[in-house]
């Protein structure tokens, strides 16, 4: 039977839940246990797709199309355990799905409330598909206090009696602050977010405390005795130099160890921590040094790229390189020089992104890095602007563009109207929901047997993840390929492009998916690392 861990954040947000469950579920991992990360979103949007970037950071997407918190990106990236829809539920969802239910009847007359039916459907989603692990993290989003996270913490005090006291802990994020005028760490909102939590029925087993210094056993102690825990179970969580530090970290504070015996568990084998000894080493001792250029649209919420950063990371970790990012507003092409920017550049990378805003920059940055031989990586809209930009100054399409942005009398981008999928035929139109009906998932592409990307894959058929409603217009291959942009990737059936690339550049790849999402610190994505090491190389002629 599995084991639950529930996760639960107090005084402020973004104190590092989703890192922190990441880290302990690789930590188990490292002691041979099985282990799945879920994430239970408070707010009342079905998913993040529809959010801003500015508002949520990343949606992150699985293989089976779910768009999801960008928390179950660290989840994949420190597990390697491929994240699922059923990884990853908001109260918009429970809510939606117990309408349509009432709608249809489904609750014979009976009045709907939130005990039982809202607390029930969690603890159904908390305790889906779960035979093939041996522990559940589950990490409840927002802060302890919240009106709208109270359904939730309800459903996880509830689940302890229904699975058995002895089968789920309950570990509770919270800040220490230090206020300088008194030269003081203070306990008393951490006590105040415990007594919080009890109020409502759950203990917390274990406490994991930000701070901004180490924390002095007085405290620890002062913690203990106010917020009912063992002193071993105050957990000092200090900031660390990478967040691939952190498993070591908290290995070294104990809050693996706390777990297990939260659960009675005396007998597990001695974590293996090899793997993350090895990626510290890489990245605090690097062997070079080379500038990544990222010109997008949301540099002001780095969260935005949030996998895409870590995959850089990644790709300087299989090269050991230190890969130093350089945020550049794709706006700024549009009143500045674009080769006093780019120039220092050692690899210029054009994310994905929505909407017209910054366009112009990022074809400008694509046409710099073709004609300076300056190693080029289009991700998503990125690989679009590519294409765009070869038909403008390499094949003579003056007007090309993509009706993403208007209407346009050579639409080398379009909307996509039909796809095939594992599910079926898929069909889209101009005016739809924009929610849930993208190209999301994972899907096959077959890639040409004497191409870059298929000598960096290593293979001739690939599957990697999407999230776009927009695809290059297959009519304009010829004339594309014969101004030198090859498309090297395509869909099974031959009508989607799915890379394209330039034989005669030292590197330059455009993907309609986005790799990014499938990158690990212990297994880099190859095209991320192919590119970095491309840049090594560009660093060494400048």
């Amino acid at each position: 039977m599995a084991r639950f861990i529930f996760i639960t954040g107090g005084v402020v947000s973004s104190l590092g839940k989703g890192l922190m469950a990441a880290a302990l579920g690789s930590l188990l991992q490292a002691r041979g246990y099985r282990v799945r990360i879920r994430k239970f979103d408070p707010y009342l949007n079905v998913d993040p797709g529809t959010m801003s970037p500015y508002q949520h950071g990343e949606v992150y997407v699985t293989d089976d199309g779910a768009e999801t918190d960008l928390d179950l990106g660290h989840y994949e990236r420190f597990t390697g355990v491929s994240s699922r829809q059923s990884d990853n539920i908001t109260s918009g969802r429970v809510y939606s799905d117990i309408i349509t239910k009432e709608r249809r009847g489904d609750f014979l007359g009976a009045t709907v409330q939130v005990i039982p039916h809202v607390t029930d459907a969690i603890k159904a989603f908390a305790r889906n598909a779960i035979d093939d692990v041996d522990f559940i993290l589950c990490e409840i989003g927002g802060t302890v206090g919240d009106i709208e996270s109270l359904p939730f913490l309800e459903a996880i005090r509830q689940l302890s009696s229904d699975v058995g006291r002895t089968n789920a802990v309950y570990i509770h994020c919270t800040l220490i602050p230090y206020l300088a005028a008194a030269g003081e760490l203070k306990t008393k909102p951490t006590q105040h977010s415990v007594a919080e939590l009890r109020g409502i029925g759950i203990q917390p087993h274990v406490l994991v405390c930000r701070s901004e210094y180490p924390l002095p056993a007085s405290d620890r102690a002062k913690i203990a005795l106010f917020c009912n825990v063992a002193p071993e179970a105050v957990i000092s969580a200090l900031d660390a130099a990478s967040i691939y530090a952190v498993p070591l970290q908290y290995h070294a504070e104990g809050l693996d160890d706390q777990v297990l015996l939260a659960f009675g568990i005396t007998d597990a084998p001695r974590p293996d921590l090899t793997r993350w000894t090895d990626i510290v080493d890489r990245l605090t001792q690097p062997e070079g040094e080379v500038t990544i250029g990222i010109v997008g649209k949301y540099t002001g919420m780095k969260d935005a790229y949030k996998s895409l950063t870590e995959a850089l990371v990644h790709g300087g970790i299989a090269n050991r390189v230190q890969v130093k990012l350089r945020w550049i507003d794709a706006e700024a092409f549009e009143r500045d020089d674009v080769a006093a920017i780019l120039e220092p550049m050692h690899g210029i990378l054009v994310p994905g992104g929505f909407g017209e805003r910054g366009s112009e920059g990022k074809i400008a940055s694509v046409r710099f890095a073709r004609e300076r031989d300056v190693p080029f990586f289009g991700v998503c809209l990125g690989m679009q602007m590519a294409c765009i930009e070869a038909a403008r100054n390499c094949a003579g399409i003056k007007d090309a563009s993509t009706t993403e942005f208007g209407p346009t009398e050579e639409p080398v981008v379009g909307l996509i109207t039909d796809w095939m999928s594992d599910a079926g035929l898929q069909t889209r139109s101009h005016g739809g929901d924009l929610g849930g009906t993208m190209r999301l998932g994972s899907y096959a592409a077959s890639l040409a047997g004497n191409s870059v990307a298929a000598s960096i894959y290593g293979a001739s058929t690939i599957s990697e993840r999407h999230r776009h409603r927009y695809e290059v217009n297959i009519h304009y291959r010829e004339r594309l390929e014969a101004s030198g942009l090859i498309f090297s990737g395509m869909s099974p059936d031959g009508l989607l492009p799915e890379i394209v690339e330039r034989p005669d550049h030292p590197w330059f790849v455009g993907v309609q998916f986005h790799p990014e999402l499938k990158s690990k610190p212990f297994e880099p994505h190859p095209l991320f690392a192919s590119f970095i090491g491309a840049a090594v190389k560009q660093s060494r002629l400048v």
